[in-house]
């Protein structure tokens, strides 16, 4: 096993425009620490993500996901929170199925002003990966390149 103290997690946050990346600039703005391993994406909202989306996120070695969206009853489009709640759930059972801990991934709902509940809910979540440790998918998906391009038969479309 890894040391784990020199583990700095790879995490991405998916954040609708709306709420979560408002509370997460909030956050910055008015020096709540967060971890500099999180790396926020804005989506228009959490109910564009998919779970193809996701574990591709994975697959390129990310070792935990935050969807972070509207309140409940709050999105800026109904509902797409609700059907990001059902596919983040989903995809945790997906992650536990093949091998990975259900808690890499993980969707909080907050609001724009909560700029400091977002800093303690992201510090939370990257404690977790950071107790879990790396994923080695990345490491695996990069094996398994390097072994189709020796045998000639990488895909070159990429």
């Amino acid at each position: 096993m890894p040391d784990q103290t020199l583990f700095e997690p790879r995490i991405i946050g998916l954040c609708c425009r709306h709420c979560a990346y408002a509370a997460a600039d909030l956050a910055g703005s008015s020096r709540f620490e967060y971890p500099p391993s999180l790396k926020i994406v804005a989506v228009p909202c959490t109910g564009r993500t998919d779970v193809v989306q996701i574990l591709r996120t994975f697959e390129d070695g990310a070792d935990g996901v935050l969807v972070a969206g509207c309140l409940p009853g709050r999105c800026h489009y109904l509902v797409g929170n609700l059907h990001a709640r059902k596919r983040v759930d989903y995809l945790a059972w997906m992650l536990e199925q093949i091998g990975l801990q259900r808690a890499r991934v993980r969707m909080i709902n907050i609001s724009a002003g909560m700029g400091a509940k977002f800093a303690e809910l992201a510090n939370e979540f990257a404690a977790t990966i950071q107790q879990l440790g790396p994923t080695g998918l990345k490491m695996k998906r990069r094996a398994r390149e390097i072994t189709l391009v020796n045998r000639g038969m990488a895909n070159d479309s990429r």
